[in-house]
């Protein structure tokens, strides 16, 4: 197949990577003609430009820009594709990405691949990410059937999980386990960075060790991208955030009661779930 890809990112190159791999056509589009240049130097796509004229053949594009660059993505495309062209996304918030795309483009099914790492931009694009990792889609009532199975039929190649569900389902299950960890790991960086005494902030930053680099890690991650998650995903984040205020606020009152028994009750119970989240 054809297959286009707006924005060469982590996400957008790794795309690029393994379904050129599959032995697929891959057209790269980035605003900046270094990326595109160094997407074709490092074997990434078949062709680049800046241009989106160069998607015109497409039969399927992946619009891989930052959250807020989506839709008016989407606005500049149309004017190059044919309407037989089958258009996705990779954004990690669905509800207001499909709402604007829906209307505008028949052909459309909204997609969140449930993989990435710290690094960004074209070097840090890789084989294999999305490999055994899940990839969410979410259709509504109007997606035709054979858009849904020519996304469906390409992510399978990449040996993905693939899970269905609705826009408003995604952007709920993935503020608690994806946008809420970013806050409260933001929370925890500035709880400790705000420490009053400069000596025990100092020994604070020389002991931590790998407990506060795993709870750490996406709160220290890119601002941009959780302000995008905030922005766009507000509704559901805040109700997360309020839940998350609520249990915390349960474990202060506990330790304020010296309550050690219902302390040591609520870490037996969040030890024994943490398994049905990730594998322990």
């Amino acid at each position: 197949m054809i297959i286009g890809i707006v924005g060469l990112g982590l996400i957008g190159g790794s795309l690029a990577l393994d379904l050129k791999k599959q032995g697929h056509h891959v057209l790269g589009v980035s605003h900046r003609d270094s990326t595109t240049q160094r997407a074709i130097s490092l074997g990434i796509v078949s062709q680049a430009s800046v241009n989106m004229s160069l998607l015109s053949d497409a039969e399927v594009v992946f619009i891989c820009t930052p959250l807020g660059f989506i839709i008016p993505t989407l606005e500049q495309l149309i004017a190059h594709l044919p309407s037989s062209c089958v258009i996705t996304d990779v954004g990690s918030v669905k509800t207001p990405i499909v709402k604007g795309i829906s209307p505008v483009w028949e052909n459309f099914v909204g997609g969140h691949p449930m993989a990435g790492s710290n690094d960004s931009g074209i070097e840090a694009a890789c084989k294999n990410l999305f490999n055994d990792k899940p990839y969410v889609l979410t259709p509504i009532n109007t997606t035709p059937t054979t858009a849904i199975t020519v996304v469906e039929n390409l992510i399978s190649q990449l040996g993905v999980n693939i899970h269905y569900c609705s826009p408003e389902e995604h952007d709920k299950a993935v503020s608690l386990i994806s946008h809420l960890p970013v806050m409260s790991s933001a929370s925890l960086i500035a709880a400790c960075e705000k420490e009053a005494d400069s000596q025990v902030r100092l020994l604070a930053q020389k002991f931590a060790s790998s407990g506060f680099r795993d709870t750490s890690r996406v709160g220290g991650g890119n601002p941009e991208l959780g302000v995008m998650m905030a922005k766009y995903n507000r509704e559901a984040l805040l109700m997360s955030l309020q839940n998350y205020r609520s249990n915390l606020d349960e474990l202060i009152k506990l330790i304020e009661r010296e309550d050690w028994t219902s302390l040591e009750q609520i870490l037996h119970s969040t030890q024994q779930a943490r398994g049905k989240f990730v594998e322990q």
